[in-house]
């Protein structure tokens, strides 16, 4: 038997992981930690003092795979073997996010035989992954009015089978689906590429009436042989587990063009390419100063970027998306969506000769 303690004694962790058993209290108390069940490293550990809740369980496969990869071991404690602490400390423990944590953990669990070490160095990208489907779970439906509510069983998944997973990774599931004249459908196969969900910022300053985007490289335009793969683009990024996607793109605002920005304006979110692609993007505008002398070249060495940064008036990238000179789908929409509201936005005066 083991005591499992912290997040894994918490009832949605219980579920994921597949485990019962008998609540116990032991003399103790959590301290430190950070990410609890979202980074390996940011496990609590057990102190003296106060009184500690437990669960005392059988281990099962689940609870052995998820210790591996979350580098997890049993510490000593009073005669008890505890699973749940990094070891002994005696800082402030930080608060964990179950929910989070179990989507996490099942998908640890249902990541197929990859080996332990491979998932733990996917541990971010699971995370992502995970909070974006938490995401979509409280949105609003989907279509208004106009798309009716299918019952929770409308979509019935067959069998499911991790086919890749690298950075990104793909899925195929065999499944069926409600039809429009009723019934479902016969079953069919589909593979998706799982990517999670991210946000993409323009920023604008509205008294220099101007704009900056960001140029890089990209993979994908050029794996389909495009001559100028170094795309104009909005400032973009991963949501991170634990992280709002206003949060994001302000950290991104920072690493990507050196920009604080005055203020966020929430535009709309959508899924660019949803007949495979797992992708859901919240799109913004940002408040910003740009006057000359701005734009730059920024970017993470960690994550091999080499951004540079252009500042140009709107009108103008209105001009180059009008005559076909933009490709990157997300700049499109921004620029189409501030053209429509910058007024009710309020541009401000420009500045004199020089734009600073």
């Amino acid at each position: 038997m083991i005591t499992v303690v912290g997040l894994l004694a918490m009832p949605p962790m219980l579920e994921a992981l597949g485990l019962e058993g008998r609540p116990v209290t032991l003399a103790g108390r959590l301290t430190g930690g950070g990410l609890w069940g979202v980074d390996r490293n940011s496990w609590p550990a057990i102190g003296p003092g106060g009184a500690l809740a437990g669960v005392e369980v059988q281990g099962n496969a689940s609870l052995a795979r998820y210790a591996q990869v979350m580098d997890l071991r049993p510490v000593d404690w009073q005669g008890r073997q505890v699973l749940g602490v990094a070891g002994q400390g005696t800082t402030e423990a930080a608060r964990p996010d179950p929910d989070l944590a179990a989507e996490i953990a099942r998908q640890i669990i249902d990541a197929g035989d990859h080996p332990a070490e491979h998932l733990a160095w996917r541990l971010p990208m699971i995370g992502i992954w995970a909070a974006s489907r938490l995401r979509a779970q409280g949105r609003c439906h989907s279509g208004g009015d106009v798309v009716a509510r299918r019952a929770g069983d409308a979509v019935r998944v067959i069998d499911r089978r991790p086919r890749f997973a690298g950075y990104f990774a793909v899925e195929e599931r065999r499944l069926t689906h409600a039809l429009h004249r009723g019934g479902h459908s016969a079953p069919m196969t589909r593979e998706a590429f799982l990517m999670g969900d991210a946000a993409v910022l323009l920023p604008w300053d509205p008294r220099r009436d101007r704009v900056l985007v960001i140029e890089q490289f990209r993979f994908a335009p050029a794996m389909r042989g495009d001559p100028q793969p170094w795309l104009l683009e909005p400032i973009a990024g991963r949501v991170d587990a634990g992280e709002t996607p206003e949060a994001a793109i302000a950290r991104e605002a920072r690493e990507e063009a050196g920009l604080d920005l005055r203020r966020l304006i929430h535009a709309f979110d959508a899924y660019p390419s949803p007949g495979a692609v797992c992708e859901f993007l919240f799109h913004y505008v940002g408040i910003a100063d740009l006057p000359d002398g701005t734009a730059g070249i920024h970017g993470l060495d960690s994550e091999s970027e080499d951004i540079r940064g252009h500042l140009m008036d709107r009108a103008d990238l209105s001009a180059m998306v009008a005559a076909g000179r933009i490709t990157n789908g997300p700049l499109i929409a921004l620029s189409l969506w501030l053209d429509a509201r910058a007024a009710d936005l309020g541009v401000e005066p420009a500045p004199g000769p020089g734009g600073s």
